[in-house]
């Protein structure tokens, strides 16, 4: 699990995001939309779930983009072109249903824009109308504008301090273009707080939506239960229920709690990471 190729795509106000090329034929050969990745920096470290953004049969490569955020995400940015991976196991989790609904509306917030990239891809090879909503803090944290338009029929930008685009949320572009005619599938992707607000809005039209849930892992094979998530009463896991789960049924307030669980955790080994 060679890396081939490290590209860093934004690094502005604290927030650096990485992309990263290995070298995994198999991998390559049989990943689908949607589905993800479990990875290990190094034998000591954890393993953290990380969605293919792109895969290159010919070359026998996936590509992975990420925020350092957390000691794991950190440390793998650290890494070099070839440099290895300790570990590298996928595809995992169901691939995205891919087939023509007809208009579809896809969202995206913050480092989510690249997992909804290869969704976007699928969805218009397709034949699917395509309409993307991307949102950031501002202008320079915006990723994959130029990707996306060209998959995307209409693309909306959206900044919080309106310094690209329009100034607002995606949630407030949703309900804007639900209200004025209707869609036939919402795809979300981005931090929980943005998708609970997604999901708030097309449930009020009434539009189908499905999300791809972030959830704690720690094996990726449904034995832990760390990415256990209430859907529609029913207990699911991320890992091999997921990722994608239909937005109206997840139960937001209890998948919030439970990735905070370890925050204040994470907080400490990140100081000493950087000390």
């Amino acid at each position: 699990m060679k890396i081939i190729n490290k590209k860093i795509i934004n690094d502005v106000g604290g927030v650096r995001i990485v992309q990263l090329d290995i070298q995994d034929a198999d991998i390559a050969q049989k990943a689908l939309p949607g589905q993800f990745v479990m990875l290990m920096v190094s034998q000591e470290g954890e393993r953290i779930p990380l969605t293919l953004v792109n895969t290159d049969k010919a070359k026998g490569t996936v590509t992975l983009i990420f925020q350092e955020a957390g000691f794991t995400t950190k440390s793998l940015g650290r890494l070099e072109a070839g440099d290895s991976l300790y570990s590298l196991v996928g595809p995992l989790g169901h691939p995205t249903e891919i087939k023509n609904f007809g208009k579809v509306i896809l969202v995206g917030g913050g480092v989510g824009i690249a997992e909804i990239l290869p969704v976007a891809r699928a969805l218009k090879q397709a034949g699917n109308q395509i309409t993307t909503i991307l949102g950031s803090r501002n202008k320079d944290l915006l990723i994959l504008e130029e990707e996306l338009k060209g998959s995307s029929d209409q693309v909306y930008i959206m900044t919080d301090d309106g310094s690209y685009g329009r100034k607002g949320f995606t949630t407030d572009m949703l309900k804007e273009l639900l209200s004025r005619q209707k869609y036939d599938l919402v795809y979300s992707v981005g931090p929980i707080p943005m998708m609970k607000r997604v999901a708030m809005v097309s449930k009020e039209y009434n539009t189908k939506t499905l999300v791809s849930l972030n959830a704690l892992m720690v094996d990726a094979t449904g034995m832990c239960g760390c990415c256990r998530v209430s859907v529609s009463g029913q207990v699911k896991f991320s890992c091999v229920d997921g990722p994608d789960f239909d937005a109206h049924g997840v139960d937001w307030d209890e998948l919030e709690k439970r990735n905070k669980v370890y925050s204040e955790q994470e907080k400490h080994i990140c100081r000493l990471l950087a000390g």
